[in-house]
C-alpha cells in the first residue's frame, strides 16, 4: 500500500473511528482530525461532548443525542455537569463498539475527564488516544489503568496552527497502528509562515483568549495558545527564549497563584520573565489568579481544610485565593513585569478575572480582586498599568488587548 493513497479496510463490515470533542470549544479541531481520517479513506464519526454552548465543526453526532435534557445539564454547577456528561458518554460508546477501529479524543482538564471516562467504559481491545494538555502530568486518575495512549500536544488544543497540527497528526498515527491498519497520513499541506504570537488560558479565561486570538489572527498573525497547567507555561516560556515569538497575550497568569499558594499548576519562579527578558512586546492580565488548582478533593492539603472550593470536574478542585494571597500575587506579578516597561502593558479588569469571579458566581470577592490589583501596580514600576470597567471575558477586554499589542508591535517595527 503506498503512503497517503486512501486505504481499503478489509477487517471489518463498517470499520470507523469515533473522535470525541466538546464542539462547543474544541469543534474546529475536531472537525480536522475527522477530515484527516478520511484522507486515508478511514470512517470517522466526530461526537460533540460539549455542555455550554452551541456546537461548532458540524458534528456527525450532537450532545443532545448522547445526553438528550441538555437544558437541564447546563443549569448544574460546572462539575456536575461534566460528571453527568462524561457518564452519558461512557454509557452511549457501550453501543458503538461494533465495527469501532479505535477512538481519538481531545481536550482540557473537562474533556479529558469525559474523554477518558468514555473510553474506560469500552473494550480493552479497541485503541485509544487522548490528546490532553495534562498528558505531562500523573494521568492514573483519568485513566485508571485503562491502556490509554497519551498525547501531550504542547500546546492548548485551541485552533489549527504549525503546532497543534503535528500533535494531532501525532495522535492520529498512533490510533492508526494501534488498530494496526498500516497506512501513512497523506503529507501535511504548507501552511503560511506567518508570525507567532504566544496567548496563555485557562477553562475559566477561554471566551478571552479565544476572542483575542480571532482579533489578532485577522491582522495577519498565528497565535499558538497555552494552557495554564504549569507545564503549559513553562512551554510558554521556553518558545519565547527561543525566539519564536513576535508578541504576547499573557492574560492567564494563573500558574503565579500556584507557584505562590501551592497548587498542583506551578510553572516555577521564571513564569512571566521570559518575554520581558527578551523585549518582546507583551499584554499581561491577571486572568484566574482568583483561584489555586488542586486534583481530586481528597489531595487538597489539610492546611486548606476551611477554605472555598469549587469542583471544575472531578478530577480537579479549584480553592478561592485569600485577600493576602492576591497581594501577594499582585505583588509578584508587578515586579516581574518592572523590568520591561517599554514593552510590556498591563491590564486589570474591574469586573472580574475568570469565569467564577464574576457578578453573582463563586468566587466574586471584591476585596481581594482590589488587593491583588492594587499591589499589583504599586511593584510594577514604570509600567503601565490600566484598569478597565470590563470583566476579563468581555469582549471589549480583548479588543483592547489586542490593540495595545498591535501598536507595541509597530512600534517595535519602526524602531
Amino acid at each position: 500500500m503506498v503512503s497517503g493513497q486512501p486505504y481499503t479496510f478489509l477487517m471489518a463490515a463498517h470499520p470507523h473511528f469515533l473522535v470525541l470533542a466538546t464542539c462547543d470549544t474544541k469543534g474546529e479541531e475536531g472537525d480536522w482530525i475527522r477530515t484527516r481520517l478520511k484522507s486515508i479513506g478511514a470512517s470517522a464519526r466526530l461526537v460533540d461532548v460539549g455542555i455550554f454552548g452551541p456546537a461548532k465543526g458540524n458534528p456527525d453526532v450532537l450532545a443532545s443525542e448522547v445526553f438528550p435534557d441538555m437544558q437541564q445539564l447546563r443549569q448544574l454547577p460546572r462539575g456536575d455537569a461534566v460528571d453527568k456528561m462524561g457518564a452519558a458518554v461512557a454509557a452511549w460508546i457501550q453501543n458503538q463498539e461494533e465495527g469501532l477501529f479505535g477512538v481519538l479524543a481531545i481536550g482540557g482538564s473537562a474533556g479529558t475527564t469525559i474523554g477518558c471516562q468514555a473510553m474506560r467504559s469500552i473494550s480493552d481491545a479497541i485503541p485509544k488516544v487522548m490528546i490532553s494538555t495534562l498528558a505531562s502530568g500523573d494521568m492514573d486518575s483519568f485513566t485508571q489503568g485503562k491502556n490509554i495512549f497519551m498525547v501531550d500536544p504542547l500546546v492548548d488544543v485551541a485552533g489549527i496552527n504549525r503546532v497543534s497540527r503535528l500533535a494531532f497528526d501525532q495522535g492520529i498515527s498512533k490510533l492508526l497502528k494501534l488498530a494496526n491498519v498500516n497506512v501513512g497520513l497523506p503529507e501535511l499541506e504548507p501552511t503560511e509562515e506567518k508570525p507567532l504570537i504566544a496567548a496563555s488560558m485557562f477553562g475559566v479565561t477561554t471566551p478571552c483568549v479565544d476572542e483575542a486570538r480571532r482579533l489578532i489572527e485577522l491582522k495577519g498573525f498565528e497565535v499558538l495558545v497555552f494552557h495554564a497547567t504549569g507545564e503549559g507555561g513553562r512551554n510558554m516560556e521556553k518558545f519565547i527564549r527561543q525566539g519564536h515569538i513576535a508578541g504576547v497575550l499573557d492574560l492567564t497568569t494563573t500558574e503565579i497563584a500556584d507557584e505562590l499558594v501551592g497548587g498542583v499548576l506551578s510553572a516555577g519562579s521564571t513564569r512571566l520573565t521570559a518575554a520581558g527578558a527578551c523585549h518582546i512586546p507583551q499584554v499581561v492580565s491577571a486572568g484566574a489568579t482568583d483561584m489555586v488548582n488542586f486534583w481530586a478533593p481528597d489531595t487538597v492539603p489539610s492546611d486548606f481544610s476551611d477554605r472555598l472550593f469549587h469542583a471544575h470536574n472531578a478530577h480537579v478542585t479549584l480553592m478561592r485565593t485569600t485577600t493576602e494571597e492576591s497581594r501577594n500575587i499582585g505583588r509578584t506579578i508587578g515586579d516581574r513585569i518592572s523590568h520591561s516597561p517599554e514593552t510590556t502593558v498591563c491590564l486589570l479588569p474591574k469586573r472580574g478575572v475568570s469565569a467564577l469571579d464574576s457578578a453573582g458566581e463563586i468566587f466574586e470577592n471584591s476585596a481581594a480582586r482590589a488587593a491583588l490589583f492594587s499591589e499589583l501596580k504599586r511593584h510594577a514600576g514604570e509600567t503601565p498599568c490600566v484598569e478597565l470597567d470590563l470583566h476579563l471575558n468581555d469582549p471589549a477586554f480583548a479588543a483592547v488587548a489586542v490593540d495595545f499589542l498591535s501598536q507595541m508591535m509597530l512600534k517595535k517595527n519602526d524602531n
